[in-house]
């Protein structure tokens, strides 16, 4: 460029193909045939055997490098805001599946043993789902609650307990679920979150929305309410609670006014004041402190009738056996679970993926779903997914990786036996 002149002056060869040809040597490709993939595929080297650690475990490659001076606060505080919400959800959507509500806390647990090693994800909460819960609950009633005496006498033993019946679906349900989820990931199927369209899943989630909200009305009225299954089941529930709205406990619906109105105002300041306030205020954590405290003191129990969780099962249970009658007869749902399980926590993976810069591994993603819903079943707890709110928590927080999600752990032993009313659920 000339100075103070603004044009570009370029100066190069014009060639025709002859000459173009005449200076430059046209090199031959080489087209790799049948023979030469399976020798990339079934090969052996030290470079593909780190790839391959690398890849099944990605802890392999984010753990070394982690800079504990800046990054080791954030995860602790992410980590023990996100354990407590991670610990009322899991209460809570154990009552969605049909299961007693300890054994939310199982699934709340021990999926983030696996997805911590096996994960790409740096911000994902990994637990109960709402709409996956949902869905194995249906899965529960259809086989417990709402399946005819004769069909149960085939599949669970005589002497064998209602409640622990509807475990054994559960985890039965939620092995197959893993099952489906590992085998598409080693089989490469990760892609099919392509066709899965941000319309299609936000049209999903909204109707599952509208269920979860109609099964929680029974614990707001505190009515006995038989499960209905179908494609009407909605309608036939709101059905049944308006004809025997009469029969409502006072005392549970004013509670359940008072905690939803309170807890509606603070996240409404928590989103207002956002910018200034260092971590979200946790009012559902305050909530259940209070109402816990107010239940006891005032032993609602007794004096009004009030349905509480009562104390909660200390410790592990032993392992359990799939039921391979459950599985047979809920092949088609666990195939539904497994793939709306992936479909919603890859979709919430991938916004904090692209906002934070980092890549994530579809196919791997599958695995560490798979691999944490069959340990989740093997432990008598339900499928995992995620929830939108919690990893909001979890990366709002200051959450930088997988190792936040190890500081939820240690809320698991301090909610053992604890006294929670289904209101604050």
């Amino acid at each position: 460029m000339h100075s103070g002149n603004q044009h570009y002056i370029v100066a190069r060869p014009a060639y025709s193909e002859i000459s173009f040809k005449e200076e430059n040597q046209q090199v031959e490709r080489y087209h790799k045939t049948a023979l030469d993939h399976l020798r990339m595929y079934f090969g052996c080297s030290t470079a593909k055997a780190k790839k391959i650690v690398v890849t099944f475990f990605p802890v392999v490659s984010w753990l070394p490098a982690y800079n504990v001076k800046e990054w080791l606060l954030s995860d602790i505080v992410s980590g023990v805001s996100t354990g407590l919400v991670s610990v009322l959800q899991g209460l809570a959507f154990a009552l969605l599946v049909s299961v007693p509500a300890g054994y939310g806390l199982y699934s709340a647990f021990f999926p983030i043993l696996t997805y911590f090693l096996l994960g790409t994800s740096k911000h994902l909460s990994v637990g109960p789902f709402p709409v996956v819960s949902l869905m194995v609950g249906s899965v529960v009633d259809r086989m417990v609650t709402d399946g005819a005496t004769d069909v149960n006498s085939t599949i669970f033993p005589a002497d064998m307990s209602k409640e622990d019946k509807q475990v054994w679906v559960a985890a039965s349900v939620t092995f197959l679920v893993g099952i489906f989820q590992l085998a598409l990931g080693l089989l490469q199927v990760g892609f099919i979150v392509i066709y899965l369209s941000d319309p299609m899943i936000s049209g999903f989630t909204t109707a599952a929305a509208i269920h979860v909200l109609v099964s929680q009305l029974k614990f707001v009225f505190q009515l006995s309410v038989p499960g209905f299954s179908g494609p009407l089941s909605v309608i036939y529930t709101l059905k049944y609670i308006i004809l025997h709205i009469t029969e409502t406990n006072i005392a549970d619906l004013v509670i359940s006014f008072i905690i939803m109105g309170v807890v509606f105002i603070v996240k409404e300041i928590n989103d207002r004041f956002k910018s200034k306030l260092p971590v979200p205020i946790p009012i559902e954590v305050i909530m259940t402190i209070i109402a816990t405290g107010i239940s006891y003191a005032f032993n609602f129990k007794e004096n009004y009738d009030v349905d509480i969780v009562g104390n909660l099962t200390s410790g592990y249970q032993a392992p359990l056996v799939p039921n391979t009658a459950v599985l047979q007869q809920s092949f088609g749902d666990a195939f539904s679970i497994a793939i709306v399980g992936f479909a919603v926590a890859f979709s919430v993976a991938k916004v904090y993926a692209i906002k934070h810069d980092y890549v994530l591994d579809g196919n791997q993603e599958l695995v560490a779903f798979g691999v944490s819903n069959i340990f989740c079943g093997a432990f008598r707890g339900f499928a995992a997914s995620t929830a939108l709110s919690r990893t909001a928590v979890q990366e709002s927080t200051g959450g930088k990786t997988q190792s936040s999600d190890q500081e939820k752990l240690l809320y698991r032993g301090h909610c053992e036996t604890v006294e929670f009313t289904f209101k604050v659920l």
